[in-house]
């Protein structure tokens, strides 16, 4: 990537709709939790919006990502429906995942979303598997590979950043730190609080940038992705990030300050990008109200249609699990 990027009016209002559907989203499904409508863990991305809008706009449609059980709104970022994911939520077949993955399993080929992984830094060796096939391939493919401050913490990042440098993977490392992990901050997990130090032992170009600007988020993005299709190999980028909602749905917050919470929620990265639209005069407030009609309109489809589909059968638990599926003792 050279030269200085120049963001458009075109991006601008690209970032605003895709965040402002992945902020309500969530937030009318925390709402539906509280309401028993579906169960399970539930884990909310209010506030990280900007990490996965910046780097959905800097990658390729067919590039792959894979995350952790925070990944209700990765699909829809990719373009997918809400009510896809919505269905998924309630267990239902109409789901990204046929309804056997539910909040923390997300999955889609069509999408290249890869997961979805309940188990924590699951994804990271994962993440460079997929990788590592698009380079014996030799497709020009990059991976994403997203897991949190937590999850950085597991032994398998190290085994998988060595063979990542060693094989020039067409990977991005990227850290979403939201300083917390489930509930204990960085600085009382390790002394190496800077997380992009993790790279350096394995000679890997790694930076921490801001996540709650998507500007930023993107720019990083694209300068990792163009390494990576240079066969240069994998980079470390660590989101700097705050998340507004507990670790879940079940986390009273009490490890936080009401002053620290205040002071993230004054730079959300949803305003800056508002900001700048209005700021600019990219938009009219009258196409501003649209654009939210339009996202209440879709989130609205997605309830609709979660609560009208079907529930899986007992049938459909042999489904995609053996290539034969012509289970006739199996009754409806």
């Amino acid at each position: 990537m050279n030269g200085i990027v120049k963001f458009t009016k075109k991006d601008y209002l690209k970032w605003y709709e895709q965040m402002l559907l992945m902020r309500k989203f969530e937030t009318k499904v925390g709402q539906l939790y509280t309401r028993r409508k579906f169960g399970g863990f539930c884990h909310l991305y209010n506030g990280q919006e900007a990490v996965l809008a910046g780097s959905t706009s800097a990658l390729n449609p067919d590039d792959k990502m894979i995350s952790s059980y925070r990944t209700h709104v990765h699909p829809i970022a990719r373009g997918m429906h809400p009510k896809y994911v919505m269905a998924e939520l309630y267990g239902k077949t109409t789901g990204v995942s046929k309804g056997k993955g539910g909040s923390m399993h997300t999955f889609s080929k069509e999408f290249h979303i890869y997961g979805g992984h309940g188990i924590v830094g699951g994804q990271i060796p994962l993440g460079a598997g997929l990788a590592f096939a698009d380079k014996y391939l030799d497709k020009q493919h990059v991976t994403i590979t997203y897991f949190g401050d937590g999850a950085a913490r597991q032994g398998t990042l190290h085994e998988t950043f060595n063979m990542a440098m060693l094989w020039k993977l067409p990977v991005i490392f990227a850290i979403e730190n939201n300083m917390y992990s489930m509930g204990t901050s960085v600085a009382r997990t390790s002394n190496i609080t800077d997380l992009s130090k993790l790279g350096l032992a394995y000679d890997m170009p790694s930076i921490s940038v801001n996540g709650m600007d998507v500007e930023e988020v993107h720019k990083a993005v694209s300068k990792a992705a163009e390494r990576a299709r240079n066969n240069e190999g994998p980079t470390l980028i660590v989101f700097e990030t705050y998340r507004f909602k507990g670790h879940s749905m079940s986390d009273p917050r009490k490890y936080r300050t009401k002053e620290e919470e205040q002071y993230f929620l004054a730079k959300d990265p949803i305003d800056k990008v508002l900001k700048v639209i209005k700021d600019k005069k990219y938009a009219s407030q009258k196409q501003l109200d649209a654009i939210e009609s339009k996202i209440q309109k879709l989130i609205a489809e997605a309830i609709k249609f979660a609560e009208e589909s079907p529930l899986p059968t007992a049938a459909d638990s042999y489904k995609d699990v053996y290539e034969q599926e012509d289970y006739p003792f199996i009754k409806e």
